[in-house]
């Protein structure tokens, strides 16, 4: 008897937890790696928010919390939503977890019976469909492309909802195409949403603050409010305010559906960390003054990768909107060789070889769904990108 659950073998393991793994394995054997692989911003938790975690635990904030959330911190995303977004949540609406991947899994979760469709765009953050599968539902994919931005097209999306359709699953500003729906690209996909009552939305927004230039983010319900009442609008911490290792995320959604994702959180996790809820306050309601220092030096970061990018034989990459990645195509180079007479046969070759030969770690596009290209996360100093960029060119440069 197989001691292991058959639903394992639907499901394939991150490819960018991989990639970063081996590129520590490589440092730790005094390699000179520099890891693009990982999706986490290199600046500190601004220290109001640090402060508020230790004066968690100097008030002994260290109890069982309630499974939803504590309550100030609940009321603080009730505030967040209307003030930010337009959206006029009740406190019982909420709901904290041990992350945002942790909120889309008991989401669907909650919610998914075997066979009901879920439609996810590609490319697509790697564990989309996964958690779809884990949770005995089927991902029906939609592609985009680089000429539109790598963005749904709301006659795309109409051909592929079904009866079956229970969900389809947003993420503007994108992991890992960086690409964000303006308000009119947005109505287009709602419009569709709208003539098809049966599909619930799940948005992930949690690179809302980080779009750059003059551009306007909108969440889904924000710019069609029929759909609140079947969408869950889905955010979180680690981004924004620079707090991946706090593992906060939240949503705020349907009662029924909040309902049920505490009652399995009861039987999961007991709720999240109080001491980081205890600063997810802090985030939420305090000062942001630090947005405008990341904002910036993202926007600069993003700019530099794609001029480099750019002027590196073979790729092609698209100015992204938002998030701090970039989903150059590597069409032109595939079946090249490598110095060492290796092919190039799959962007995932592409990355492999790029690792081996100049310590670049980037993570393959087929991985999300979409290839030939690769995702490069810019969350790193201008010096180092400007290192990684130069070997990325000069290992564009060697194929044959």
């Amino acid at each position: 008897m197989a001691l292991l659950a058959d639903s394992l073998s639907r499901v394939k393991p991150s490819a960018t937890i991989v990639m970063t793994q081996k590129a520590r394995e490589l440092k730790a054997q005094g390699v000179d790696v520099i890891s693009l692989s990982v999706g986490e911003p290199d600046f500190a938790t601004p220290d109001h928010i640090k402060q508020a975690g230790i004066d968690a635990i100097n008030r002994n904030e260290t109890r069982y919390p309630p499974v939803s959330g504590i309550p100030a911190l609940r009321e603080a995303i009730v505030r967040k939503f209307q003030r930010e977004n337009g959206l006029d949540y009740r406190v019982s609406q909420t709901i904290v977890a041990t992350g945002g991947k942790h909120i889309i899994y008991n989401a669907l979760l909650t919610t998914l019976n075997p066979g009901d469709e879920v439609v996810i765009s590609r490319p697509y953050w790697v564990s989309y469909p996964e958690i779809v599968a884990l949770c005995g539902g089927k991902p029906v994919f939609v592609e985009t492309d680089m000429a539109h931005g790598f963005k749904l097209q709301a006659e795309a999306l109409e051909r592929v909802l079904t009866p079956k359709t229970k969900w389809i699953i947003l993420n503007s500003p994108s992991n890992p195409s960086g690409a964000a729906y303006t308000r009119a690209e947005m109505k287009a996909i709602t419009d569709v949403l709208v003539r098809h009552p049966r599909v619930h939305v799940l948005t992930d927004d949690i690179y809302e603050h980080l779009t750059y230039g003059d551009f306007d983010f909108v969440t889904p319900a924000q710019v069609e409010p029929e759909l609140i009442n079947r969408t869950v609008t889905m955010n979180g911490v680690s981004k924004a305010y620079a707090m991946t290792g706090w593992r906060i995320g939240y949503a705020a959604g349907p009662e029924p559906i909040i309902k049920a994702m505490d009652f399995v959180q009861g039987q999961q996790t007991s709720g999240a960390t109080t001491i980081s809820q205890w600063a997810a306050v802090a985030a939420l309601d305090g000062p942001q003054d630090h947005l405008v220092a990341f904002k910036k030096a993202f926007e600069s970061r993003r700019d530099l990768v794609v001029s480099m990018l750019n002027q590196a034989r073979g790729l092609t990459c698209a100015t992204p909107e938002g998030a701090f990645y970039v989903f150059p195509s590597c069409a032109e180079l595939i079946g090249k060789r490598t110095e060492g007479g290796t092919v190039i046969e799959t962007d995932q070759d592409f990355v492999t070889e790029l690792l081996k030969a100049e310590g670049v770690a980037a993570v393959h596009g087929s991985a999300f769904g979409l290839g030939p290209n690769l995702r490069i996360s810019y969350a790193t100093s201008n010096a180092l990108l400007e290192q990684a960029c130069t070997r990325i060119q000069r290992f564009c440069a060697s194929l044959r």
